[in-house]
């Protein structure tokens, strides 16, 4: 938001600001973290481009960066030029906001960037969060990499709620979770992605291409590990049924690359072990559905299972596809993004759940795996193994306690059947309570999914990712825009102000987002845009303190300026002093010659015989302060 100055005595505006990714309750062990709220985040960079240069810690790297009029300025020459500026530290969760207006473009293509992972030095690889000038446009938003051969990778695309434009001051901010991201702009979220691609120690960035953008307002905040359990206003988390199942031949990489492409945050596939130990990605207890094979997957080994065509049976284009072995597909996730929700099928060994445990370790991949089985002993297996992986338990019935149920087995997740939960849809809260999320199985039509929505389920596991991918989307750009979080800004006087008594500063603020708003000087009511008395108050320092309410709750601030002895001040004490003439004369005419503790002693004996007593004491104490001086 621009730092306009308003006085609330007149109007107060209203802007956008974004609900944090947050959420309330206890964590059910083996999850991430169900959040506890704004109290958990560390603010990391906190910037209003208030001063005359550059602030500390801001490098830039390529292109004109310069802080004028309250914003920092950056500038590209041409289309071909990524002008860059670095700040901030490598963060995994992280929420990154700034107010950007497109000052002059080249054309509508021309582009900003919140650079999410980006080296010190400005130099490739990084990864990107892009704004066009033309946002309505299809790619108008966008998640993008540019790549250690300094090429061009956009993962993601969408069109903006409305336009940017050029001299628009737009409210924009991604919420990073590790390699998975979410783009908002004002206010609404846009666009997600599980491809943000991460390095050991990238920081914070903006970017600009063939234009002038200006930056306010600038935010990074530090956030608490992702919570399983959706935010209030999240849409809900799309899972792929054995990849895009009924767009491909399941659990194959290509079911897995059409999903991710369809807008699928999680592949949802199951393993299983080959007669030689290797875990491979397959539903069935045999591969005769699924294959041109025949027999039980124990009793094949892990050439024979490499051999056969997984894919011919869906269709002829697929002739060919193999069965993917569970490190091939932990190569394919790693390389190309996504994040695997992997379910144990049927009952395994502890050795063999250790083997399964070993290859997500091995394949640097503990933090983008989600294990989930019908069976408890591999469940708890798991957990035995690797405490680090969140556990999901699958039940076609619901249990009779399934809460007490998820705290025994450290649950993230508690994975229902679409017509267990329906008989019993209470039990969603219950869970979240304890902070268990609730994934659901297997739904695939619109009709459930808004039940489920409005149910608060977290995530769905569907046969038809991109079709949920879309509902999601359509459901967000109905969803009322939610209410602005208040701010509020004194903006005089100026904080740390050094003011006399003769100056008559007025008592203004900036505010946003409310509809209300009080200020106090020292405890005592004044009125914003009026001027501030300063005749009766005692030298040294007094605290402003203003409070905002709106529709988005209520916010505070504070200001602190000093009121010093000066003989100006002290003069206009004397001359509004409401004293006879004769005592006026005499009271300045021992100020004009500097006799101050003459004028003191006689001001203080002359105290409520034809000078007001209040007056009197401040005369002697404004006196006595320059005499000290």
């Amino acid at each position: 938001m621009s730092r306009r100055s308003i006085r609330v005595a007149s109007t107060l505006l209203a802007s956008t600001v974004l609900i944090p990714c947050v959420t309330a309750g206890t964590a059910g062990a083996g999850t991430k973290s169900a959040g506890t709220g704004p109290a958990d985040s560390r603010v990391v960079v906190s910037e209003d481009f208030s001063g005359n240069s550059l602030p500390a810690g801001f490098r830039p790297a390529e292109g004109t960066w310069e802080v004028k009029n309250g914003r920092l300025y950056g500038t590209s020459t041409n289309s071909n030029q990524q002008s860059r500026i670095t700040f901030g530290e490598h963060l995994n969760d992280f929420r990154f906001e700034v107010t950007a207006r497109f000052e002059s473009v080249k054309d509508s293509a021309r582009w900003t960037a919140m650079g999410l992972d980006m080296p010190a030095g400005g130099s490739v690889p990084w990864s990107i969060a892009t704004m066009r000038s033309g946002t309505t446009a299809s790619n108008g938003l966008e998640f993008a990499q540019r790549t250690s051969a300094d090429a061009w990778n956009v993962t993601d695309t969408a069109a903006a709620p409305s336009a940017a434009g050029t001299g628009r001051d737009v409210r924009i901010a991604v919420e990073v979770h590790g390699t998975k991201a979410r783009w908002f702009f004002d206010g609404r979220e846009a666009m997600r992605t599980t491809r943000v691609a991460r390095s050991a120690d990238g920081v914070e960035a903006l970017v600009v291409n063939g234009s002038t953008v200006s930056f306010d307002d600038l935010k990074v905040t530090e956030l608490p590990a992702e919570s399983w359990i959706r935010p209030a206003g999240s849409p809900m988390t799309v899972i792929a049924h054995r990849g895009a199942s009924s767009a491909a031949p399941e659990n194959t990489l290509v079911s897995d690359e059409i999903a991710r492409r369809g807008g699928a945050e999680f592949i949802e596939n199951d393993v299983q072990p080959s007669k030689d130990g290797v875990p491979y990605v397959l539903h069935d207890d045999n591969v005769d559905r699924t294959t041109d094979g025949k027999g039980a997957i124990r009793s094949l080994t892990s050439a024979q299972l490499d051999a056969l065509d997984a894919g011919s049976w869906f269709g002829p284009a697929y002739a060919g596809t193999r069965i993917p072995t569970l490190a091939a597909q932990l190569d394919d996730l790693r390389t190309r993004g996504g994040n695997l929700l992997l379910e144990i099928k049927g009952a395994h060994t502890r050795d063999e759940v250790a083997t399964i445990v070993r290859t997500v370790r091995e394949h640097g991949m503990t933090d983008r795996v989600f294990v989930q089985s019908f069976e408890v002993d591999a469940l708890k297996y798991t957990y035995e193994l690797a405490p680090e992986l969140p556990l999901g338990l699958l039940r076609g019935s619901l249990d009779a306690d399934p809460v007490a149920l998820a705290q025994e087995l450290h649950l993230a997740a508690y994975n229902p059947s679409d017509d267990a939960l329906s008989k019993r849809p209470g039990i969603v809260s219950d869970l979240h309570k304890a902070g268990v999320a609730v994934m659901v199985w297997t739904v695939d039509g619109a009709t459930r999914w808004q039940a489920l929505e409005a149910g608060g389920v977290d995530g769905i596991i569907t046969n038809r990712p991109a079709e949920l991918s879309g509902w999601n989307a359509a459901q967000q750009q109905e969803r009322p825009t939610p209410p602005a979080e208040p701010a509020v800004t004194i903006t005089s006087p100026a904080a740390s102000a050094s003011l006399d008594r003769s100056q008559t500063p007025v008592a203004a603020v900036q505010a946003t987002g409310a509809d209300k708003v009080s200020l106090t000087l020292d405890g005592a009511s004044v009125t914003p845009g009026k001027p501030l008395d300063l005749t009766s108050l005692a030298a040294g320092e007094h605290t402003l303190r203003a409070e905002v309410t709106g529709p988005g709750g209520t916010a505070t601030t504070t200001s602190v300026f000093t009121l010093r002895a000066t003989p100006t001040g002290l003069a206009h004490l004397i001359l509004t002093s409401g004293a006879d003439s004769n005592r006026v004369a005499t009271l300045t005419t021992m100020l004009g010659h500097g006799h101050y503790t003459q004028l003191a002693d006689w001001a203080a004996r002359q105290s409520g015989n034809g000078l007001p007593a209040a007056r009197a004491a401040l005369i002697v104490a404004e006196a006595r302060a320059l005499s000290a001086g």
